[in-house]
């Protein structure tokens, strides 16, 4: 059982633990069982939600899957045989986390999850608002530490991460110490996605990711201070689909204002739509796939049954190259993707290559 820094008396406050031992292998090898102690010098980290998609992934790539579904043995025991981390899914009240006997106990239930299931560590993937005067500030940049140290001192070769927004500056009001936290944890993975979430200027659809909207982020991260060899940059595999008040002749898509954490608008006015449903509708649609030189993303434009224009904008290869690119060039420590489900894994040829495309664009010919 992991203390970590509890005292004996708050063991009791952990009736979890108690039920929570290793239990037996269930992996053909007990070999498949141990953590993963190789850090590689380029990091695939994956994000998946579950079902049995993960049979289909490009594991000569994948150094982390981070496990966002229900926990599936056989995909800890397959990714460890290809030398591939599995780690947890970590989110929790940041009002609670003030309470240092609080972060505490939650750290030592994360850990003893963690060794019951074989894993490898943790993504921490906190979203709130957090004010920058406020004590969750502290306590923040204070879980993200202990939680370090004890999976560290508990599992030997685990990793710990944290998923911080596409860029520093305040977005969706969160004030995170994000030089503090970076020190604390081995990397940050960057969300380079929902850019939109917070529109300040005209409300229209935009890209997911904004090619140079994007790169700013990562500019800002590293004069912070924060060394690139901190930072994987997350890609969205998935776009978002808005209904167009109106759709000008030059395809500016007029959006409903939806408001988001103080801003008037928001890519809330759309949908999430996966990379595979894209794919079946983009050659059916009213204009085919665009491509929008100033954001470097691609988009297209289709009318509903009830007669109303929308606006479809994802990354594809094409956008995903771009951005990969800088990646490299400038010695980030890997890339990433939310969510590796979203892509076409069935045997159709031509489902079969477009997913292809998508996983090559992760690591491109320099």
């Amino acid at each position: 059982m992991a203390l970590c820094g509890l005292p004996e008396f708050t063991l009791l406050l952990l009736p979890l633990l108690a039920r929570l031992s290793a239990g037996d292998c269930l992996c053909s090898e007990a070999a498949l069982c141990q953590p993963i102690r190789h850090r590689p010098d380029f990091e695939v980290f994956v994000f998946d939600v579950g079902q049995k998609t993960w049979k289909s992934y490009d594991w000569s790539q994948i150094t982390t899957v981070a496990a966002f579904g229900k926990y599936d043995p056989e995909l800890m025991c397959y990714a460890h045989s290809k030398g591939a981390r599995v780690v947890l899914k970590g989110d929790v009240s940041l009002k609670n986390i003030i309470d240092p006997t609080f972060r505490a106990s939650w750290i030592a239930q994360k850990v003893d999850l963690a060794k019951a299931q074989y894993m490898d560590g943790i993504n921490i993937d906190i979203e709130q608002e957090v004010n920058c005067s406020s004590p969750e500030y502290e306590a923040l940049t204070a879980l993200v530490k202990e939680t370090t140290e004890c999976f560290h001192r508990e599992i030997e070769g685990s990793q710990v991460t944290f998923d911080v927004a596409w860029s520093p500056k305040r977005i969706d009001k969160r004030c995170y110490n994000y030089t503090g936290i970076a020190d604390a944890c081995d990397f940050l993975f960057v969300m380079s996605y929902d850019e939109q979430s917070q529109i300040w200027s005209e409300c229209i659809a935009a890209a997911n990711a904004p090619y140079n909207q994007t790169l700013t982020g990562y500019i800002d991260y590293i004069k912070m201070g924060i060394s690139p060899k901190k930072l994987v940059m997350g890609v969205p595999w998935y776009g978002y689909d808005y209904i167009c008040l109106n759709l000008s002749k030059n395809d500016i898509c007029t959006i409903t204002k939806v408001p988001f954490r103080g801003a008037p608008c928001s890519d809330a006015a759309g949908h999430q739509v996966p990379y595979k449903v894209i794919m079946k509708q983009v050659n059916g649609s009213v204009s085919g796939s665009q491509w929008n030189k100033d954001q470097q993303a691609p988009y297209y434009n289709y009318k509903d049954p009830a007669g109303r224009f929308h606006q479809v904008w994802y990354d594809n290869p094409q956008s995903i190259s771009l951005k990969a690119a800088y990646v490299k060039n400038y010695g980030l420590r890997g890339i990433g993707m939310w969510n590796a489900n979203c892509l076409d894994y069935s045997d159709d040829a031509l489902a079969r290559e477009q997913t292809q495309e998508m996983w090559g664009a992760l690591k491109p010919r320099l």
